[in-house]
């Protein structure tokens, strides 16, 4: 599997009100996308600084996957997005060579991408995301 790029990294917060100001203050961030995913159980925010993005996340409710995770590790990193060309080729490439998905089959995601995850047990304790813009 060949990433064209990272996508984004993905910050897992309390309240993304609250983070959306703090970065905005701190780091000048530039608000690109403010959606709830409800399928997901998120309410998520991503910002630009420079040509870096960021995804705040916040959730829903607490048994949610972003709930849960905030409840056990508290805030901070989520998870690390790559951004391919084929999604549906690039499971099948990653699950022929041993790797634990998440996701067998793409979802919906923010901005309506199609993405799907790895396992962090794959990948060093490290969960990652792959997005396509292909829909």
């Amino acid at each position: 599997m060949q990433a064209k790029s990272t996508h984004h990294i993905a910050v897992a917060v309390n309240s993304v009100d609250e983070a959306l100001a703090t970065y905005q203050q701190l780091f000048g961030a530039v608000l690109e996308h403010r959606e709830t995913v409800p399928e997901q159980g998120v309410d998520a925010a991503t910002v630009m600084l420079g040509g870096n993005r960021i995804e705040l996340l916040g959730a829903t409710g607490p048994d949610t996957p972003v709930g849960k995770f905030l409840a056990k590790r508290g805030q901070g990193i989520h998870h690390i997005a790559f951004e391919v060309d084929d999604l549906r080729a690039s499971l099948a490439e990653l699950e022929a060579k041993g790797a634990q998905l998440i996701d067998t089959e793409p979802r919906r995601g923010l901005h309506g991408l199609e993405v799907a995850f790895i396992h962090p047990e794959t990948s060093y304790g490290v969960l990652y995301e792959l997005v396509t813009n292909a829909a």
